[in-house]
Parts: C-alpha cells; sequence; structure tokens
C-alpha cells in the first residue's frame, strides 16, 4: 500500500523524500526502503534540484508508471504554471494545457526574462503548438485568488513554497540551462505527459 501511496501521488507531480514521508506517515528509514525498491524498478527516479542542490525530488520514470483510475476532478478556476524566467518550461505547459482542457490557462515567473527562448519557440513550430504568451509575465501581475499554482521548476517551487504553495511541482530541467534543440524536445515531452496525467483530474469551477 505504501509504494501504490506513492506512485499514486507522483502521478500528479514530484515530491521530495520528507514530503512522501509526511504523505505516508513512515519512519524514514522504512519509506527508503520503499522508495529504493521503486528506483531499482526502474518505476521513479530521484532527481538533484536545480535550485537548491541539497534537495532531490523523486519523480515518475514514465507515463506507464501510473497506478489505478482518477479520483473524482477538482474544480479550480485557472491553472497557472509557473517558473523561475517564464521564458520556456511554464509557456510550453500553458500552451499544452490548452490544448488538453477546457480549464483555463496562464503562465509566469517569478524573475521572468525580457523575451520567451528561441528554442522554446522553435520547438512549439516543430510541434505545431500555439504559444498563448508572447512575452513574459511577472507572476503578481498573473496570479489571483483561487488559481491552481503549477511550478514546473525547482528554483520557482522552492521560492513559493512558503507564500503561495504551489498545488503541484513538476521538476522539469531546464532547456535554457542545458541548450539546444534536444533539450527542449525532451522538456516538450515530459510537460507534455504530465499535462495528459493531471487534465482529467481538473475541470472548471
Amino acid at each position: 500500500m505504501t509504494r501504490l501511496a506513492v506512485m499514486d501521488a507522483l502521478e500528479l507531480g514530484d515530491r521530495s523524500p520528507s514530503s512522501l514521508q509526511e504523505l505516508v506517515g513512515l519512519p524514514s528509514n522504512l519509506l527508503a526502503h520503499h522508495l529504493g525498491v521503486l528506483e531499482e524498478a526502474g518505476l521513479v527516479v530521484r532527481r538533484r534540484s536545480e535550485g537548491d542542490r541539497r534537495r532531490t525530488y523523486l519523480t515518475l520514470a514514465s507515463a506507464d508508471a501510473s497506478t489505478g483510475p482518477a479520483p473524482t476532478p477538482l474544480a479550480v478556476a485557472r491553472v497557472v504554471f509557473v517558473c523561475s524566467a517564464n521564458s520556456a518550461r511554464s509557456q510550453l505547459a500553458a500552451a499544452l494545457w490548452a490544448e488538453a482542457s477546457d480549464v483555463p490557462v496562464a503562465s509566469a515567473g517569478t524573475r521572468p526574462a525580457e523575451s520567451i527562448a528561441d528554442g522554446a519557440r522553435r520547438v512549439a513550430e516543430r510541434r505545431h503548438l500555439a504559444l498563448l504568451s508572447s512575452t513574459p509575465t511577472s507572476l503578481g501581475d498573473v496570479t489571483a485568488d483561487g488559481d491552481f499554482l503549477v511550478a514546473v521548476c525547482d528554483q520557482a517551487y522552492e521560492e513559493l513554497a512558503s507564500t503561495s504553495s504551489p498545488a503541484l511541482h513538476w521538476s522539469v530541467p531546464d532547456p535554457v540551462r542545458q541548450g539546444g534543440d534536444a533539450a527542449f524536445d525532451s522538456a516538450y515531452l515530459d510537460l507534455r505527459r504530465r499535462v495528459a496525467a493531471v487534465a482529467p483530474r481538473l475541470v472548471a469551477s
């Protein structure tokens, strides 16, 4: 049951070991055993934070690792995808969400860049994905009461954890930092998988 609970939680978003410990209510040594079994089976992977390098997050290895039927959908006013610069990951996530769900969507950055990354524009063009914004936007200019925040980068999640409390955290590696079209394709595929998993669970309020 513990491993199923961990898998169910990770289907929606990434979690730190301490967050999973709080969720399942086990001592750290017992949880570490269960996580080790899941990692060895190739069902989950552990990533070091791109923000606070002392932290690690666990994520599903693939969509094939999902478990069971979805629960009753949650009604939300709007989904807002957040990353630090709002130049790539959050822009792509919002565009993918708009294709997958009728729930309103926006994107923003905690420290927005001056422009959308060229790599994000190129991968959107290759994938026939229509970006929703022409320039990055500050979270303070976008967020409103009732928004369902999804942090799609470690830095944004860690910045917001003590204030805005994102509903979900997706630890998607920064394609701008990595550089090259392959990194943006990887981010696109990761985000598409995550959007597909979460979109059926949310409905417009």
